[in-house]
């Protein structure tokens, strides 16, 4: 049990530290060691990817309370755009909670490892939309906010990895889409893992200390230290360039989503 505890708090660490630096909200590599953790420990396997994701998104409302806050300090969170696009998030994603209660783990596994190859390539390549338009008005930012929510729910991030290159897109520069993103990723994580919890609590066979598809253990280790890691991130987000750590960073999703492949395949 041990073991297990302390395998929770570094995986806290690393997320929290991605949170801050990227503002990616630690999920893509929460879910996958999620996935890898509970099947170790021999948790039911047809829920093991729906209490990955949920378990993800609930640490994750955690991690960017602590990633926005250190963001805010350095003036690099835009609260109008975040007002203007947390209405299609909560819907975009309470939706997509629903929706992945409904699917196969053989499915969202799936899903989850086709968008993390699709975030890696981007990564590894560098690949930034060009910044030739401005921000869109409440219709626009309503639709590409319930967009960015039904994916993250359906694959348990915070939205960085979309919300990130949508607003550069728009304009804006990159240390503040990455502080903005942050704070983004809190309504997604909030109303994802409200959802979640809310969809599982009347599955039979959940395992103990679960509340609803969040598994309460995971959930205590991983938040507690990924709160106190995210401000370092944060600082060195606007000390460091991140080109290089993206880089490192798609090598590791690129890692972690192909074995998750071979263990689908073989399985």
């Amino acid at each position: 049990m041990i073991i297990t505890w302390l395998i929770y708090i570094m995986l806290g660490l690393c997320a929290g530290l991605l949170a801050g630096l990227l503002g990616v909200g630690g999920g893509l590599v929460i879910v996958p060691m999620l996935v890898f953790m509970f099947t170790w420990q021999k948790l039911p396997a047809v829920y093991i990817q729906h209490l990955a994701l949920g378990t993800s998104l609930a640490t994750i409302v955690v991690t960017s309370l602590s990633s926005v806050r250190a963001h805010h300090a350095h003036g690099a969170v835009e609260w109008r755009v975040f007002q203007r696009i947390t209405p299609g998030i909560v819907g975009g994603t309470l939706l997509g909670s629903w929706v992945a209660a409904q699917l196969s783990t053989s499915f969202l596994k799936l899903f989850f490892i086709t968008f993390t190859y699709y975030v890696a390539t981007q990564m590894l390549l560098d690949i930034k939309p060009k910044p030739h338009r401005q921000l869109p008005g409440l219709p626009g930012f309503s639709l590409v906010g319930g967009v960015i929510g039904l994916i993250s729910s359906l694959v348990g991030i915070g939205g960085g990895s979309m919300s990130v290159p949508f607003l550069v897109w728009c304009n804006m520069g990159m240390r503040h889409a990455i502080g903005t993103s942050a704070a983004i990723g809190f309504p997604i994580a909030l109303s994802g893992a409200i959802g979640y919890v809310a969809n599982g609590l009347p599955v039979d066979g959940l395992p103990p200390y679960s509340l609803g598809f969040v598994y309460l253990p995971a959930l205590i280790g991983i938040a507690a230290a990924s709160f106190l890691s995210a401000p370092l991130g944060a600082r060195l987000a606007h000390r460091l360039p991140v080109s290089r750590l993206k880089k490192i960073f798609a090598i590791l999703l690129l890692t972690i989503g192909t074995k998750m492949l071979w263990g689908v395949l073989a399985g």
